[in-house]
């Protein structure tokens, strides 16, 4: 039995989820959460074999920022990213990471279970049209594991700073989130424009929506 954990920020995604591989005794659900940094403690306490990852998360900690944690912290628990979502920088992000699968939500049931059962035996699994994009990449010169670039070099909290700053947060709104001085939020923000090389928040957000750490829309 593969025992799967469900990360989603609506109630009706996980629930079809859930749906779909409770009706197939190979699969378990074992938790689901609509919340980054929830999901971290979740995989950290139940270490299920595979989570299903929606990249787009409420709150300070976004689903790729979730799975590179839980790929460091519990090498053992696969990573599949479940998303709408198929542009170049989520995939690259999410690969280089340490995702073993990419899948679309528009698949049909008989992949979700494909892909899990394949992640689960140690193989990558990609929605066809993602292995395409990763063709086109390889066909010019470009690598999937790309150099660091300056976002690495932020920490997890920093990393939790930015992005609240890229939904509009203030750095009091951020204070009282993440439970901090106004002092210590404003010091973070400070290093994230220094480690970033920016000046002004539009700056900021635009980096933001291009590396896949909000989406437009949320601007």
């Amino acid at each position: 039995m593969i025992r799967v954990a469900i990360v989603d920020d609506h109630d009706l995604v996980r629930a079809g989820v859930r749906a779909i591989l409770e009706q197939d005794p190979l699969f378990q659900v074992v938790g689901e959460t609509g919340d980054g940094q929830d999901a971290i403690r979740l995989v950290t306490k139940l270490r299920p074999d595979v989570v299903l990852m929606d990249v787009h998360l409420p709150g300070g900690i976004g689903g790729l920022d979730a799975t590179e944690t839980i790929v460091k912290d519990c090498p053992e628990v696969k990573v599949i990213i479940l998303t709408q979502y198929e542009n170049r920088e989520y995939i690259r992000r999410a690969l280089r990471i340490g995702a073993r699968g990419y899948l679309l939500k528009r698949s049909v049931a008989a992949q979700l279970k494909e892909a899990i059962k394949t992640v689960h035996a140690g193989q990558r699994y990609l929605h066809p049209s993602i292995a395409d994009e990763l063709v086109d990449l390889v066909m010019n010169g470009r690598s999937i594991e790309d150099a660091e670039d300056d976002y690495d070099r932020l920490t997890p909290r920093e990393k939790q700073v930015f992005k609240l700053l890229a939904e509009g947060k203030t750095s009091r709104d951020i204070s009282k989130y993440l439970t901090i001085s106004l002092k210590t939020a404003m010091t973070h923000r400070t290093n994230i424009m220094e480690k970033l090389k920016m000046h002004s928040r539009s700056e900021l957000i635009r980096y933001a929506v291009r590396k896949a750490i909000i989406l437009v829309e949320d601007v």
